[in-house]
């Protein structure tokens, strides 16, 4: 028999059994079912947490946060109809339409997408490229200079750059110093792959570098602030951000970039990034 508990921060030990879900449909779906922001979510709060039981054994899991989520039902309880219970009490909780993010686009969450009223509105590309492939040279624009973030220093100067890079990004743009915080308190946050782009005293850019458990470089976030666009810093702090990566030892390179985002993706794809997996956003009006 199947129960649904929605709570406002999910209980240690359904944590717990939310990752081991999320474990489980990794390699049986061959995408992380779950992103950075939702397990963030999960573990510090923000955002509420919808579980799904059966037989006293944790099932299922969505998260919602600001009308947008993400659900993922264990391998071993699908074709019961546990997403379509999920998807109906996200529903229920949410004023105004509802988006759902289907990581890797796979076929049952198209066919459950279109059997529940919801439509595709965006997609999110993953790209990736080996870092044996040789990269142009950096050139750094004339008057500015590189240097790696300090923590407890620069927190104030990237939120604010931050902020105009992604002025239309609602998940990046909105991000406040707590979100930051959380991040830097990650065991894979490093200073040092952490690029600031100053001219003068003004911060103008950034390309903040990850390192996965598995050792799998990503280009983690690339801003540019409205006053130093034009100048090709994009390509320079993204071509020293991947150097660092080679340098640490990543075989490869990933990156999520928004299909609509055409120079970005043209970039991208000039600098050796070919495309992996899509994540696509659905929603139900």
């Amino acid at each position: 028999m199947a129960e649904l508990i929605v709570r406002e921060q999910a209980l240690p030990s359904e944590v717990a059994g939310v990752l081991a879900i999320a474990d489980a449909a990794e390699p049986h779906d061959g995408v992380r079912p779950l992103s950075e922001h939702t397990l963030l979510g999960l573990r510090h709060g923000g955002g509420r947490s919808l579980l799904l039981w059966e037989d006293a054994v944790l099932a299922g899991y969505a998260h919602l946060d600001s009308g947008s989520a993400e659900l993922v039902v264990h391998p071993a309880h699908r074709r019961r109809g546990h997403g379509r219970t999920l998807l109906k009490a996200l529903l229920g909780e949410t004023q105004g339409p509802l988006r759902v993010w289907a990581h890797g686009e796979l076929p049952a969450a198209v066919a459950l997408a279109a059997a529940t009223g919801f439509s595709r509105v965006r997609a999110l590309f993953q790209l990736r490229r080996v870092t044996a492939e040789p990269l142009p040279a950096v050139s750094v624009p004339a008057g500015v200079r590189i240097a790696a973030f300090e923590a407890g220093r620069d927190e104030g100067a990237w939120l604010k750059v931050n902020s105009r890079a992604f002025a239309h990004h609602p998940e990046q743009g909105l991000w406040t110093l707590d979100d930051l915080l959380q991040r830097e308190a990650e065991p894979w946050f490093d200073p040092a792959g952490f690029f600031l782009a100053w001219r003068g005293d003004q911060l103008i850019g950034f390309h903040w570098t990850k390192v996965h458990p598995d050792g799998l470089g990503e280009v983690y976030v690339v801003g540019v602030d409205p006053d130093g666009q034009g100048m090709g810093l994009g390509r320079a702090l993204t071509l020293a951000g991947l150097e660092h990566l080679a340098a640490r030892g990543a075989p490869a390179v990933l990156l999520y970039v928004d299909e609509s985002n055409v120079a970005a993706v043209r970039l991208y794809e000039d600098l050796g990034f070919t495309r992996w997996t899509t994540d696509a956003m659905y929603e139900h009006a």
